[in-house]
C-alpha cells in the first residue's frame, strides 16, 4: 500500500488483529452511549478529529493509539473479503 507521500505502507497481521479489535469496542462504545458508530468512525477517520469518539470505556484513548492508515486498511480488507465471500456465495 502507498499513502500520499508513496511511501509503502506495510499491515502486518498483527496490526491488522489490532485494529480489528480496536475498531469493534470503539463501534460497542458509540453503539452504548447512542451514537451512530459508523457515521461517528467515518468522521475521525476524514478529520483524525478524537472528538468524534467518546470517551465512554475510555474509546478516545484507544483509537488515539491505532494509526489511522492501520484502521483504514482493516475496514477495507475486511470489506473486500466479505465481498469475496458473498460473490463466491452466490455462485455455487
Amino acid at each position: 500500500m502507498t499513502n500520499q507521500n508513496n511511501e509503502n505502507i506495510n499491515l502486518t497481521e498483527e496490526q491488522s488483529v489490532g485494529a480489528e479489535q480496536v475498531l469493534s469496542e470503539i463501534y460497542d462504545a458509540l453503539k452504548e452511549k447512542g451514537y451512530n458508530p459508523v457515521m461517528q468512525i467515518v468522521g475521525y477517520l476524514l478529520t483524525e478529529d478524537p472528538t468524534y469518539i467518546t470517551n465512554y470505556n475510555h474509546a478516545r484513548a484507544l483509537i488515539c493509539k491505532v494509526d489511522r492508515d492501520e484502521l483504514l486498511g482493516e475496514i477495507v480488507r475486511f470489506y473486500f473479503e466479505e465481498k469475496h465471500k458473498n460473490d463466491a456465495t452466490t455462485e455455487d
